[in-house]
């Protein structure tokens, strides 16, 4: 018998209107256009000036609502990565369950900062794989420009704000949708990229407002040294495990951290950089939206094709890092 498997069948995004350039930031802090390019690849980011992750995150959905006509209320399980959710509690992925009438959908959060996407869909895969369900919604969104600190040179560089969606189906053929994935776990890493106030470790207080200590924090080179391996390891280990080459993958759909780590990771891959999605110039790190942005972005504009192979990969906080193997089946809205 055939393995019954989950497949992206709709996908969508939002970036708002709002453009913070390098040129804007040299006039924020002690930076510059060439040493951001250079050292990130990243050109200009997004920033949402009013409102929260849910809203970055319905407008992901409406926009992918316009690709497929989905009906809300047939959407029976959401999914929310983020890191930066709208409250602790409720989980912004009820929030966004109310606000696009999924009235049957149940909805939860989950919290894996740049890999919260690809855990994310994982979760979802596996609830159509069981039976129990035939249409999840899984979202990654972040406004990562608020717990950025603009005054710190080394981190407000690198985020921005997006959303993006995708809806996971049972699929048609078994040989298209998601065919493998691994996923990993590393807490000793959890002091090096992190937020430390707010929580129950370090709740509230002028003390902790004053110490910055409800920013992102994160020692980038010690992340750096970590995440260019990890990415790379874990990208040639989906192919190593399916016995791919690198001309049997067409595109590496990478977490948009650094063009440095994106470059050793299709390295390692043995990929030119023609197979790469690469968005970093254009939107910066938004952390659980990088890798569902580039895929909408591709599909949208026609170079998704039906029957390639593509790998995600990513890492972020915790440490979490993974990569998802998937033969794409949704058709190419730009097809003749």
């Amino acid at each position: 018998m055939n393995k019954r498997r989950a497949t992206i069948t709709a996908v969508g995004h939002y970036v708002p209107d709002k453009v913070l350039s390098n040129f804007d930031l040299e006039k924020m802090v002690d930076t510059s256009d060439e040493w951001i390019r250079t050292r990130t690849g990243i050109v200009e980011r997004r920033i949402l000036e009013k409102g929260a992750t849910s809203d970055l995150a319905v407008a992901a959905f409406e926009n992918l609502r316009a690709n497929s006509g989905v009906d809300p209320a047939d959407i029976e399980v959401i999914i929310v990565a983020t890191v930066t959710p709208d409250m602790f509690f409720p989980a912004t992925g009820c929030l966004v369950q109310q606000r696009i009438g999924a009235k049957k959908a149940w909805a939860f959060d989950v919290s894996a900062a740049c890999s919260g996407f690809l855990y994310s869909i994982v979760l979802g895969s596996q609830f159509i794989e069981s039976g129990a369900y035939r249409k999840v919604l899984v979202i990654g969104a972040d406004k990562m420009s608020s717990i950025v600190d603009y005054t710190d040179r080394n981190n407000c560089i690198l985020f921005g704000d997006a959303g993006a969606a995708v809806l996971l189906e049972p699929s048609e053929d078994s040989e298209y949708g998601l065919m493998d994935h691994r996923l990993y776990t590393d807490g000793s890493g959890g002091d090096y990229l992190c937020m430390l106030g707010g929580g129950s470790l370090n709740p509230p207080t002028h003390e902790t407002v004053d110490k910055k200590m409800h920013y992102l924090y994160q020692d980038g080179k010690a992340v750096f040294k970590v995440a260019v391996i990890g990415m790379a390891e874990v990208a040639a280990e989906i192919m190593s495990r399916n016995n791919l080459r690198s001309e049997d993958v067409a595109w590496l759909v990478p977490h948009q951290a650094n063009m440095r780590i994106i470059d050793a990771t299709a390295e390692r891959m043995g990929l030119d950089r023609s197979k790469v999605m690469i968005n970093i110039d254009k939107f910066g790190n938004t952390t659980a939206a990088t890798i569902p942005l580039c895929l909408s972005e591709w599909w949208q504009c026609g170079k998704l094709k039906r029957g390639q192979n593509i790998v995600l990969a990513s890492f972020g906080a915790g440490y979490t890092w993974g990569a998802v193997l998937m033969k794409w089946s949704l058709e190419n809205p730009k097809k003749p």
